[in-house]
């Protein structure tokens, strides 16, 4: 089985539609065990629509019985004189077609509530928990697909949801229920009836086998076609700079047609069982019409009976296509759950511990590295990390220095739990982080990246993410501390300007700002900055390393820089190589040293010249 997230994971992904047997019956099982558990907290309400269902069904079921008493009894009386029987038939029956509406209403009320409180509840799940998943998940488990989950795969269990305690049960108790009242109008008629059921469930069973296949392979291609399309309008700015149009929107017609043949194919499934149902039962039906017809013309069967018999049978079809319609959708709806209950089944791989340990109040920052070994689970035989030791004490700004692939950006990610080690232990204030819960630690550590990511929204509400119950004072004052409240009030709108998609309105150094005043707001003991500098013009530059002073000061920071223009403002350098500290001291000692700091910093003043 081929999958899309890590081997370690095991998790089902959108390549899996050629699953073996026994993985398709755990998909299967992971699913039921999902529904069961979003089911349970609903089980009054989900009793009363069966209630109010077995009702109207009941109703239903009344009417034939009815208009046969009509013909038989009710007809003749008033031939007679004695109109109060057809009165009373009658009477009853728009009754039955009263309370029949009203019960379904009801019932449709009641089961769309349902519905959609487990819908919300699923879109609330997967989006909770797919915030908590790992670096190494969503780093191989694309964002495509995750939307994917949240929308074409829930709009198939909307549909199913529409129609299903109806189409099923529904379906299910009539056909119990005419097969009931079919045996005691006529036992003859009924075994001609009956012995339908023979092609009729060699059917069922074909449909069930072949839709499940052609319906996961319908999830599969439309998770391809949302993550392409995800893919390339994000990156539409090197799509359209490099002439890549043509070669997108070939893809997309490749995985748009590989699609609709997914769809064709589970729609030709229906299609055939649908057909072939209606033959059965025609067959059946023109059978019981001659049999039973012979049978009033030489008086062993009573009109009436054979009308309300008629009648039942026609009903007694009705819902197996209803019934073929609900496996249609149950099928497509499987499918998507079993992708849904793939991604709420794998664990997190930085799990939040147990029993957390507080970390000392006030939080000092020291970092501490003890004999560290790390290697990503997507490559567990690598060693990123070989074995690293390494103390940093409270208030002390490092910086991290060396060729991509050093090793730099994983220990940073390491000190800020994104991962955990592989072996040895990562510490904070003497304190494991595996047993730091996770809002303690954010509340202790903040890391800033390059890209410097703004949400759609004002530029108040993003430096507000700090700090969420920070008031607009202490927001403009942090903007102010790192040198942002100028630029941010010659917005158009000042604090309240929307930076719109990605901060798209604002310079990749007012970005970068912006972060900053973040760090100002959140005022963690612990900084971490990933290439804070490296994409910006030596203006924004210049005011970011302004800004660097202010954050900084008095806090324990990791700075990973290629700009040794960053570097030197630090108390201390690490130089790494292949996940190892080669060189270790303050940057202007390093500097005059003849070592690998010295070669960086001089090839650095070179490209200058």
């Amino acid at each position: 089985m081929s999958t899309d997230t890590d081997d370690w994971r095991g998790v089902a992904t959108d390549d899996d539609e050629d699953l073996t047997p026994a993985a398709g019956l755990r998909l299967q099982r992971r699913a039921r065990s999902l529904v069961v558990d979003l089911v349970r907290p609903h089980r009054r309400a989900v009793s009363l629509a069966v209630l109010l269902l077995v009702l109207d069904n009941a109703v239903m079921l009344a009417g034939p019985l009815l208009v046969a008493l009509a013909i038989d009894t009710g007809v003749p009386a008033a031939l007679d004189g004695r109109p109060a029987p057809l009165a009373w038939t009658i009477a009853g029956y728009a009754a039955c077609g009263l309370a029949g509406a009203g019960l379904r209403a009801a019932f449709l009320v009641l089961s769309g509530r349902v519905g959609q409180d487990l819908l919300l509840e699923l879109r609330r799940r997967v989006f909770a928990h797919g915030q908590r998943l790992s670096l190494d998940f969503h780093e191989s488990y694309t964002s495509g697909r995750l939307i994917s989950r949240l929308t074409s795969d829930l709009d198939s269990l909307g549909d199913l949801l529409e129609q299903g305690l109806d189409g099923l049960l529904g379906a299910a108790l009539s056909l119990v229920g005419i097969s009931v009242l079919l045996v005691v109008l006529d036992a003859p008629l009924a075994l001609i009836v009956f012995a339908g059921f023979v092609p009729l469930m060699v059917l069922t069973r074909w449909f069930q086998r072949s839709s499940r296949a052609s319906y996961r392979r319908t999830r599969t291609t439309v998770a391809r076609l949302i993550v392409h399309f995800v893919e390339s309008m994000n990156g539409i700015r090197a799509v359209q700079a490099f002439r890549r149009e043509r070669r997108s929107e070939a893809i997309m017609d490749e995985l748009g047609t590989a699609f609709r043949d997914a769809n064709v194919e589970a729609f030709r499934t229906v299609a055939w069982y649908v057909g072939l149902t209606r033959a059965v039962g025609n067959l059946t039906l023109a059978t019981v019409l001659l049999v039973g017809g012979l049978r009033v013309v030489d008086g062993t069967l009573a009109l009436g009976a054979l009308t309300a018999f008629l009648l039942y049978l026609r009903r007694f079809y009705d819902p197996l296509d209803d019934l073929a319609q609900f496996f249609n959708a149950y099928q497509s709806a499987a499918a998507a759950l079993e992708k849904i209950s793939s991604v709420l089944d794998t664990p997190p791989g930085v799990a939040e511990p147990r029993r957390p340990v507080a970390l000392p109040a006030p939080v000092r920052g020291e970092l501490e590295f003890d004999r560290v070994r790390f290697a990503y689970r997507r490559a567990p035989d690598r060693l990123v990390l070989p074995e690293l030791s390494l103390r940093v004490p409270a208030g002390q700004t490092v910086a991290l220095v060396g060729a991509t692939g050093a090793g730099k950006s994983s220990l940073a990610k390491l000190a800020a739990r994104f991962h955990d080690p592989t072996a040895g232990t990562v510490r904070l204030d003497g304190v494991d982080l595996r047993d730091v819960a996770d809002a303690d630690l954010r509340d202790a550590l903040v890391m800033i990246t390059q890209e410097s990511f703004l949400f759609s929204g004002s530029v108040a509400d993003n430096i507000a993410m700090g700090r969420p119950s920070a008031g607009r004072d202490e927001v403009v004052a942090a903007a102010g501390a790192v040198g942002a409240r100028g630029f941010v009030e010659a917005l158009p709108d000042g604090f309240d300007t929307d930076v719109r998609k990605r901060g798209g309105r604002l310079s990749a150094g007012q970005r970068q700002l912006v972060s900053l005043a973040r760090v100002v707001l959140a005022d963690p003991a612990v900084v971490l900055l990933d290439e804070a500098t490296s994409s910006l013009d030596v203006p924004s530059e210049r005011a970011v390393q302004d800004a660097l002073a202010t954050v900084l000061a008095g806090r324990t920071a990791l700075i990973i820089a290629h700009r040794l223009s960053t570097v030197l403002i630090a108390d201390r350098v690490l130089v790494m190589a292949d996940g190892v500290i080669v060189q270790d001291g303050p940057p202007r000692e390093l500097v005059e040293g003849d070592g690998e700091f010295a070669a960086l910093h001089a090839a650095w003043r070179a490209s200058l010249a």
